[in-house]
């Protein structure tokens, strides 16, 4: 790779003088930011602004207020639009707020911690900081067969628990409760970070007792490893400058590369055209045990419902039915993570001919030093094994939704700003250099259409209301 695809600090006065003007932008960037958020809701009360981000739909469902807060004072709970929404059960303080705000991935994203770059590493505006980027498969045929694609995630978290490196995994699996959606899961052995495998497209509060988890963990001498959604590292790396245990008991933060989750309405109407009621759902199994593995349906009264992934998502992302807040991500590939692993679908979605006899692989990117020796490690200890190096311009060629995306959000917030809508603070995640990309045409189409939805509504959730 070239120097122009590195970063270096090169060297003398001038490099100096030119980092420190650099800084002085960034922090000038940063305050007119934080001055946009506080005057738009300075005139709220607490309980208002923290209401704010669920109206404005920038809520995610992760539950980091409700660990944030206690669940005495801030509860997930499922309301009328059937996500699960934080519902506050007590009056609401402004300190407590403050840091909801400073914590939660609708309010504040930003890429990999400037302190985990190292100055060797690879750059590119799509998709940011990496120090190795690869194809890898769970080495073990059994995980890569039950695993999303090529198991990696699932392969990992195998390797730190039985290696030692860690004590417990935090991730998501099945939720026990309402079985379409996720819950977080607690993973100490083999048995049950195999019962988790596989992707969960529904709301899944995978953050809702972290702090809870770290007092535990603390007080055993424990170390944890994290996979989740990128606004879930978002999430955590947030309150890890809040909360500096975070860093010493969280030893890696991992994440899939995400295109988002299906709407709960929509999830539910395409349940409805099988003919199942949700309430009827015994198990979802959305992919997996395969690559991309069926989507299977367990009913209550004992039917068994198999449909093509891409009869669930559709051949291309103009069929998917996302939130709004999925819309308008600034990291749905994982910046802030030490290793993000990504599917390898040329186009961005699997060909209906030879499902059945591809095996599964994925991207992996390791992002931190961390990441790529656990990367490292693992491929060594025989549970992972890699193939052909990878370039960004591949990754693009994989994912192209997400290079839309990414091209597409900062002029989409400029329109969630002049609609007067809660806008994320971000940082290092390159979004105005990827907008120069377009035409303006382009992103002032963007922009123009962002806001008349916010206008509207259609960009909006009803204040939450609680049915469970």
């Amino acid at each position: 790779m070239s120097d122009a695809n590195r970063i270096h600090s090169g060297d003398g006065d001038r490099a100096s003088t030119v980092g420190d003007k650099n800084v002085r932008r960034r922090k000038g960037r940063a305050r007119k930011r934080h001055d946009y958020l506080r005057n738009l809701l300075q005139d709220l009360t607490p309980g208002e602004r923290f209401r704010r981000i669920t109206e404005d739909a920038m809520c995610i469902g992760c539950g980091l207020c409700q660990s944030v807060a206690g669940p005495d004072r801030i509860r997930m709970r499922l309301v009328e639009n059937l996500s699960e929404r934080p519902i506050a059960e007590d009056e609401l303080d402004e300190e407590t707020v403050a840091r909801i705000f400073r914590a939660c991935p609708g309010t504040r994203i930003e890429g990999l911690p400037e302190r985990l770059v190292e100055q060797d590493s690879g750059y590119d505006d799509v998709w940011g900081i990496w120090r190795r980027m690869t194809k890898a498969w769970a080495a073990e045929p059994g995980v890569r067969h039950i695993g999303s694609t090529g198991g990696v995630l699932t392969a990992l978290a195998l390797y730190l628990l039985e290696s030692g490196e860690v004590d417990c995994i935090v991730h998501a699996r099945a939720a026990e409760k309402i079985p379409a959606f996720g819950e977080r899961a607690l993973s100490r052995n083999r048995a049950d970070v195999l019962r988790a495998a596989g992707s969960r497209y529904a709301p899944t509060a995978t953050l809702v007792d972290i702090v809870e988890i770290l007092d535990r963990a603390e007080a055993a001498g424990e170390t944890i490893a994290f996979i989740g959604t990128p606004c879930d590292v978002t999430g955590l790396r947030n309150l890890a400058t809040e909360d500096p245990r975070v860093d010493s008991i969280c030893r890696y933060q991992l994440a899939m590369v995400c295109g988002g989750f299906m709407a709960p309405t929509a999830l539910y109407r395409f349940l409805a055209d099988l003919g199942v009621e949700r309430d009827n759902v015994k198990s979802l199994r959305y992919r997996g045990h395969g690559c991309p593995g069926a989507t299977r349906i367990e009913t209550r009264d004992g039917r068994e419902v198999e449909k093509n992934y891409l009869d669930f998502w559709g051949e291309d992302d103009s069929a998917w039915s996302l939130p709004f807040r999925c819309k308008v991500c600034a990291d749905s590939t994982g910046d802030a993570a030490d290793i993000a692993v990504a599917d390898t679908w040329i186009g961005g979605a699997p060909s209906w001919d030879g499902q059945d006899a591809d095996p599964g692989t994925n991207a992996v990117i390791a992002r931190s030093s961390a990441g790529e020796n656990l990367l490292a490690r693992a491929v060594a200890a025989g549970y992972l094994a890699t193939g052909e190096t990878l370039t960004p311009r591949d990754l693009d060629s994989y994912q192209p939704h997400q290079v839309a995306k990414k091209r597409a959000v900062w002029a989409r917030f400029v329109g969630m700003r002049s609609a007067g809508r809660i806008v994320p603070d971000v940082a290092r995640l390159r979004l105005k250099p990827l907008a120069r990309s377009n035409t303006p045409v382009e992103n002032l189409a963007q922009a123009r259409g962002t806001k008349r939805r916010c206008l509207d509504g259609s960009n909006s959730e009803p204040p939450p209301k609680p049915v469970d």
